[in-house]
């Protein structure tokens, strides 16, 4: 596999050498691989294998090599894996076609299929790519339900994925309102880049006295003109050129960065030279607030939390800081363009982010020009969702009918133009739209996955009439924040925090049936009845348990039936608590039910197997404790592993079976020997240990868990009924249990024993000799 990718990589270079070799542009190779990664049936976003790649400014070519291989060569059948390729964010997958919560938007990434029998790749090929980080997700097909225990062997799959990429090392770069010199072949594109920078409303680019310098015609080149780079969902800008020049104007165009412009030739085998030519302007920029950096640390001390608990000198201080704050972020009406409003960014905790307006939670909206809010996304909050709450404060100021506030929030660049009949949206990228007003006063809008850019809010009150009245200036409260999940998953849901590698990412993983991105789709949920019948069934089977302890009492095997009293306890109540639904009561930590539960589990067929071997007690009893020290240890390194059943098991039908076998050979019977006890006790036995395995094994899916696993409670509580050997015959004088004496009459007598002796009451009156 890596030798074929290598191959092509080759080619690929030296391909690229030939087309670059004409000294515009030089590219340069670079190449990135991540490790394989075992792929899982998609049941939530847990399941997706994520992985991060970054592209370079100026990359002209990406290709991704995707390799699917297959571990086990047991026939596994065709199983197609889904890829996902998204830019600036992981993928947003919505395998099932699931609803989104309210207020919740988002867009499908591309998705890629590959079909897999034993090994198969893809590669996939994009020109000229956004920069920046650029994210794969892959997973199997949706789960089937079917549980699958850890240890067994299944179908294993494993994705790798590489990319290669060029990337230019000497683009020419356009100066503003400075004509330059090109050249383009249809096989060899003239690439440029021209840096915009912040406060710039249109930017045009022209392309003027293009010739081919082949005949007639000369004056007719046929160029075509990119601005941008492609990120899948959204693409470049491209104006067709015919004569001998053209001319693209871009609104709104992504700010403090550098834009890619790429010129092509559409004619075959023809050379076009042009000249080409950029410029900018910028409409409104917001008014300086002069170099004096005190004023940002008064804002930051008016907003601390300090600011109750200072002396009264402080908070004469604070006084003065808000009236500072109030006047630089209130100007008036005649002295800008454009109200920008500085931002507190603040890390609340892992994928928690909030923005808050220095002046305070109300922000000012007036008619006459818009107010500007900025807040940068970096690449670490990605993971998360991208929340805007907008609030029109309607206790200052009534709104009248015909007068709303208009919002868009947009990336990269802000809309300064709004009214309600514009788009919001930007040159290349599009925007999400709000509106609040006297009917509607609040709007919400949750992104999940944001992608890593600056994000731009843009307020302005509107009026259908070319006035608005006495209401020149309103206040809305803009809430921004970035949480892990939204709404924390609701009910039916756990917001989890997931990594690949150093990235951290949130997801909902629901339950009770419930489905979606925030666990808000109740088409295949769970009643409250079919929630409470599960959690009876799961902890009432336990019950089944008693006759077992009793039959052990009975039989003076007190030890086991503690154990059998010990397993019963954690069982029930651990599956009191371990219920997707609200029907649910933990008496403890979830985590100390659980290794108790499987702790007791393991140790009552442990305890069982040995007392069927019919060992001597002092062995028996140092393999109980024994067997015990080491299963509990084992259940802390891996709980839900395979040998931790199966090592136990193993070793005491070791023991039973040697312990059999030398009594049967000293004997010359077979043991046990009556017939009657292998076909009434052993053979039941063993089936329902036989049939609650495999039940337990392969019939267990999320569906029908709460009823086969209630049966499989019920068959090992038979089993051990069965199963579990008779009372000795000289049980009163073997083992510890000699001491005492059970009849039907309920009492109780002790006689005690030292060293196999029995101490004997002498009712002679002793005799001492004084001397």
């Amino acid at each position: 596999m890596e030798a074929c990718f290598l191959r092509g990589l080759l080619l690929f270079a030296l391909t690229t050498s030939t087309s670059g070799g004409d000294g515009q542009v030089t590219f340069v190779p670079e190449l990135s691989s991540k490790p394989a990664q075992k792929l899982s049936k998609y049941g939530w976003y847990g399941n997706v294998r994520l992985q991060r790649f970054h592209i370079p400014e100026e990359t002209a070519v990406a290709r991704w090599l995707f390799s699917i291989t297959k571990l086990h060569n047991f026939h596994c059948g065709q199983k197609n894996v889904t890829i996902h390729i998204r830019w600036g964010a992981p993928p947003v997958i919505n395998l099932i076609g699931s609803v989104f919560p309210n207020d919740t938007l988002w867009s499908p990434s591309l998705s890629l299929t590959l079909p897999v029998a034993l090994h198969s790749s893809i590669t996939f090929n994009h020109s000229d790519p956004a920069p920046g980080d650029w994210y794969v997700a892959a997973h199997l097909p949706q789960d089937d339900g079917r549980i699958e225990q850890k240890g067994l062997l299944s179908c294993a799959y494993f994705f790798q994925p590489q990319l290669s990429i060029r990337r230019a090392v000497d683009t020419p770069i356009l100066q503003q309102g400075t004509f330059l010199q090109q050249t383009t072949a249809p096989d060899r594109p003239a690439r440029l880049k021209f840096y915009v920078p912040e406060f710039a409303s249109s930017l045009s680019v022209s392309v003027a006295d293009c010739s081919s310098g082949e005949g007639a015609d000369t004056g007719n080149c046929s160029l075509v003109l990119r601005l941008g780079s492609s990120s899948l969902q959204q693409g470049p800008v491209s104006m067709n050129c015919s004569g001998t020049g053209c001319s693209a104007v871009l609104s709104n165009p992504p700010w403090d960065t550098w834009l890619r412009v790429v010129v092509d030739s559409s004619q075959d085998n023809r050379t076009v030279t042009f000249r080409i030519i950029a410029n900018y302007t910028v409409g409104c920029k917001p008014k300086s607030v002069g170099l004096k950096a005190d004023d940002d640390i008064k804002k930051l001390r008016g907003n601390s939390s300090y600011s109750n608990s200072t002396s009264a000198g402080n908070s004469s201080l604070a006084t003065a800081a808000v009236a500072l704050i109030n006047d630089s972020a209130s100007p008036s009406l005649e002295s800008a363009c454009v109200w920008s409003i500085p931002v507190l960014y603040e890390e609340v905790d892992v994928l928690s982010l909030r923005y808050t307006p220095v002046s305070g939670p109300n922000v000012s909206v007036t008619n006459t020009h818009p107010t500007l809010l900025t807040y940068p996304l970096h690449t670490e909050a990605t993971g998360g969702t991208l929340n805007l709450q907008l609030t029109l404060n309607s206790t200052a100021v009534m709104l009248g009918n015909s007068s709303s506030v208009v919002a868009c929030l947009s990336q990269w660049a802000p809309v300064l133009d709004l009214n309600q009949s514009q788009p919001c949206s930007t040159g290349l990228f599009g925007g999400y739209g709000l509106q609040v007003n006297a009917t509607v006063t609040k709007a919400v809008v949750r992104l999940p996955f944001p992608q890593s850019a600056t994000w731009y809010l843009t307020l302005q009150l509107t009026c259908n009439s070319t006035d608005c009245g006495n209401t020149s200036v309103v206040h809305v409260t803009p809430e921004v924040f970035v949480s892990a999940c939204v709404e924390d998953c609701g009910t039916y849901g756990e917001c989890r925090l997931l990594r690949s590698y150093s990235y951290l990412y949130g997801a909902c993983v629901c339950k009770a049936g419930w489905n979606g991105w925030g666990c808000t789709d109740d088409s295949t949920a769970q009643s409250y009845g079919r929630q409470l019948t599960a959690t009876l069934l799961l902890a009432l089977s336990n019950v089944i348990f008693l006759p077992v302890i009793v039959v052990a009492i009975k039989r003076y095997y007190f030890t086991e039936a503690s154990v059998y009293l010990f397993t019963m306890f954690f069982s029930t109540f651990y599956h009191a608590c371990d219920q997707p639904g609200i029907a649910v009561l933990c008496i403890m930590d979830y985590d100390t039910l659980q290794y108790c539960d499987f702790l007791g589990s393991v140790c009552s067929i442990w305890v069982t197997i040995l007392c069927m071997a019919r060992i001597r007690d002092v062995f028996k009893y140092t393999l109980f404790l024994l067997g015990t020290l080491l299963i509990a240890m084992s259940m802390q390194l891996d709980r839900k592993g395979l040998w931790n059943l199966l090592g136990p098991v193993l070793c005491a039908l070791l023991i039973m079976v040697t312990a059999w076998v030398s009594r049967g050979v000293r004997r010359r019977h077979c043991y046990p020997p009556s017939w009657q006890r292998w076909v009434f006790y052993l053979i039941p036995g063993l089936t329902c240990a036989l049939v609650g395995i495999c039940l337990y094994v392969f019939g267990g899916t999320e569906a029908n868990y709460y009823y086969t696993h209630s049966l499989w409670h019920i068959l090992m509580a038979s089993c051990v009924v069965f199963l579990l050997p008779p009372k000795e015959k000289d049980r009163e004088t073997l083992g510890w249990s000699r001491g005492w004496s059970w009849s039907w009459s309920w009492s109780w007598s002790w006689r005690p024993r030292v060293c196999g002796y029995t101490l004997c009451e002498n009712g002679k009156d002793e005799l001492y000799t004084v001397t």
